[in-house]
């Protein structure tokens, strides 16, 4: 189990790297100059190559990258071109907003997938078929795009829920109940677009892996002992349908976070994505750059994470895999 650990950590490690270098080189490739931006259109060419200077930019891009991983690694991220603060706070002021997110998400998407999959594989018929379509389109559907629906539904025409941000303006006067309930309503409609999105892919996952083991012989065997239909579904089928469900936790995770940038940007949620989205738009690349580490380390976690899940289900993977 722990050489299955560390060689798990050790590629984990070269994903980080080879995602980190790729964004390195790509972000020189994209249009757009830092140091024009940061002294402003009026500036004069001379000032512009200055503070190109000032920011080491006019260096060869594998020097840059040599000093800047060399720095990196030793726990100097260094501070927002665009707004001088050191980056290692604004993220360390970010990352929980994204993992309160993401993880909360994460839970409901699979309670809930989890529940309409079984009651899919259990009840054939019309209601197998209608789930399936909201399911399928629950999948299908650009969480940008039903972000900004829920936000024109519940928010321009119901009235119930507020749109940005993750707490109201006067969030520091309010205390107890009040505070609570707050941080819930602007919670709400990040967490409902990506846990709708989560829901249809678990549920058809979960579907398809229950009527996969509902034909396997010990199924079978347990209908012949006389026990009920309710009991194979849940203590025979559903159990043993969840061991390959858990390896698709650590593949849903990339996704997962990918697609939470993207709604905490359409949201202006306080997070991780949000921050990169803003960084990239004013190309603050010590800021994408330590915003992409942070995600792709969470990304490996995960997918760690849920290798741990699987061979605790099903000690037969460690087997395997030494």
């Amino acid at each position: 189990m722990s050489r299955l650990l560390l060689r798990r950590a050790l590629s984990g490690a070269a994903v980080v790297f080879g995602v980190l270098t790729l964004m390195f080189f790509l972000l020189r490739l994209a249009p757009g100059d830092p140091a024009r931006l940061l002294v402003g259109p009026t500036a004069t060419e001379s000032q512009i190559a200055a503070q190109r200077h000032a920011l080491g930019l006019d260096r060869p891009a594998p020097v840059q990258y040599a000093a800047w991983l060399g720095r990196f690694v030793r726990g100097d991220w260094g501070s927002s071109i665009a707004t001088g603060r050191p980056v290692r706070r604004m993220l360390g002021e970010a990352w929980p907003a994204t993992v309160r997110l993401v993880g909360l998400s994460l839970v409901l998407s699979y309670l809930l997938g989890i529940a309409v999959g079984a009651v899919q594989a259990i009840r054939n018929g019309r209601l197998d078929t209608a789930l399936s379509v909201v399911t399928v389109t629950l999948f299908a559907l650009p969480g940008y795009w039903l972000g900004l629906m829920l936000v024109m539904l519940f928010t321009y025409r119901a009235r119930m829920l507020p749109a940005f941000g993750a707490a109201g303006f006067d969030a520091d006067f309010l205390t107890g109940a009040a505070r609570l309930a707050d941080r819930l309503r602007h919670l709400a409609l990040p967490l409902a677009t990506l846990t709708l999105i989560g829901i249809g892919g678990t549920a058809r996952y979960v579907r398809g892996a229950m009527l996969d083991v509902a034909g396997a012989q010990f199924v079978t065997t347990a209908r012949a002992k006389g026990l009920s239909p309710m009991r194979v579904a849940v203590h025979h089928v559903l159990r043993n349908a969840l061991i390959p469900v858990l390896t698709l936790l650590g593949l849903s995770l990339p996704a997962l976070f990918s697609g939470a940038v993207f709604i905490e940007a359409i949201f202006a949620w306080p997070g991780v994505g949000r921050v990169l989205v803003e960084a990239v738009q004013a190309r603050d690349y010590p800021v994408v750059m330590a915003a992409t580490a942070v995600s792709a380390a969470l990304v490996v976690l995960g997918n760690l994470l849920a290798e741990l899940l699987v061979a605790w289900a099903d000690p037969r993977v460690t087997g395997k895999a030494t």
